[in-house]
């Protein structure tokens, strides 16, 4: 099983994970509970790949798994793997809604802490569109809907660049999103949609206002008039 960027992110097996990383991974919660008895057992340990039984349970939204290792005062949930991802950050990108309700309901969640490539939560909800999770993370004071990554780029950019349009539209219906800011490339979400290809999306955003079609995005760009019939 493949995550981002072709990266294995699920394969316990070959990654030297512990057993209870490997029970927690595929949801075993009877094992899990069984080594969680053991007071040589290290809740929290993490496998070749910096995962902690935690982030396995949570990448593969194993509910009960989740609940049971959060009972634990030794497990960090906001540990970050070798990713630099924490389990919140995994969760949302994979839609794992159960999963991040529950990590949402504790008091020492850090909802906005940045991942791999400077991408938050919300960012990764965005790029790979988990609208409920997106919907989740948005009702939350402690999140930023505008928060950008080390490329610059927002999480209405992500959804832009990946056509994810009820993202978009979601996110285009609050007040505190700019729909019109730039990257470290100088390129806004109306590129991305138009580099990508993606017509509909880019309507939407300059049905939004705000949006100048004729905006310069760079070489590999077709251009936005081209796309949007101007």
């Amino acid at each position: 099983m493949f995550g981002r960027g072709g990266r294995l992110w699920y394969q316990p097996k070959s990654m030297g994970d512990t057993p209870l990383g490997w029970a927690a991974a595929s949801g075993h919660e009877a094992v899990v509970e069984l080594l969680l008895g053991r007071a040589d057992v290290d809740p929290d340990k993490p496998g070749l790949d910096g995962q902690t039984p935690l982030t396995l349970a949570a990448i593969g939204g194993h509910e009960g798994v989740v609940k049971m290792l959060l009972g634990r005062d030794d497990v960090n949930l906001n540990k970050l793997d070798e990713n630099d991802e924490t389990p919140l950050g995994w969760a949302a990108y994979n839609g794992k809604e159960g999963v991040v309700k529950i990590l949402l309901g504790r008091d020492d969640i850090n909802p906005d802490k940045p991942g791999e490539g400077g991408i938050t939560p919300l960012g990764w909800a965005a790029y790979n569109g988990q609208k409920g999770v997106v919907k989740m993370l948005l009702g939350r004071d402690d999140v930023s809907p505008d928060s950008l990554d080390n490329r610059g780029q927002t999480p209405l950019s992500r959804a832009a660049q990946c056509g994810h349009v009820e993202v978009v539209e979601i996110l285009l219906g609050r007040n505190d999103v700019n729909p019109n800011k730039p990257d470290v490339f100088g390129q806004i979400p109306l590129c991305h949609a138009s580099e990508n290809g993606h017509g509909e999306v880019m309507e939407m955003l300059v049905e939004r206002g705000g949006v100048d079609p004729g905006t310069p995005c760079g070489d590999d760009c077709p251009g936005c008039f081209a796309l949007l019939g101007v």
